[in-house]
């Protein structure tokens, strides 16, 4: 999809192209790349929290993440960023940029991604993609295991693993309500309910 949007930029014909008339390039398929171009933008803007100068920018920043120009961003890519790469849970982040599971990122992915740190984005956005971070196995769930793997990645080797354990074994019986020894979205919102969410997951420049 993302190479479908940035050919926006280039609408000057390829070398060896030629139109009917024996000229090169073609100003009508020109004009129904940009026309489609355009309506992907505005179903963008219309499904996120993002206006259509802050689309513009994002896709920008994502042509220059694009190093090979094959309209996604791997996962090299992104951690080739040192803003992601220092963060312990880059591999999650971008796993959940990746809705689709298929190892890349397209524009519309990125955009979706980042649309739950905008500004306008609400409370239950914001909680969702955190619950993300934790629900490995995307069923909906936080299991045992998943919050010991990603607590993990958190705490790296300050804590041994029976005392990390224990942490996680207390958070869950603590947090799930219903005794069926994992956390659901509901239980996860009750968890964090006094927490400043809002705050900690809102970048305010795009």
């Amino acid at each position: 999809m993302a190479d479908q949007l940035t050919s926006s930029d280039n609408s000057s014909p390829r070398q060896g192209e030629t139109g009917d008339d024996g000229g090169t390039g073609s100003s009508q398929q020109d004009v129904e790349m940009g026309n489609a171009n355009s309506a992907m933008l505005e179903n963008i803007v219309q499904t996120s929290n993002f206006d259509r100068e802050e689309v513009d920018r994002l896709r920008k920043r994502f042509m220059k993440l694009d190093k090979d120009n094959s309209g996604t961003i791997e996962r090299d890519e992104f951690l080739s960023l040192p803003q992601v790469s220092s963060n312990p849970l880059a591999t999650r982040m971008i796993a959940i940029f990746d809705e689709d599971g298929g190892g890349d990122v397209d524009f519309q992915e990125f955009v979706s991604g980042l649309s739950a740190f905008s500004s306008k984005g609400n409370k239950e956005e914001k909680l969702r993609f955190a619950f993300k971070v934790y629900d490995i196995d995307r069923d909906g769930y936080i299991s045992n295991g998943e919050l010991f793997i990603v607590l993990k990645m958190m705490v790296g080797s300050n804590l041994k693993d029976q005392q990390l354990q224990q942490i996680v074994d207390k958070t869950i019986m603590e947090a799930d309500q219903d005794g069926d020894g994992k956390i659901s979205f509901e239980e996860f919102q009750r968890m964090v309910e006094n927490t400043d969410v809002s705050m900690s997951m809102t970048l305010d420049q795009f």
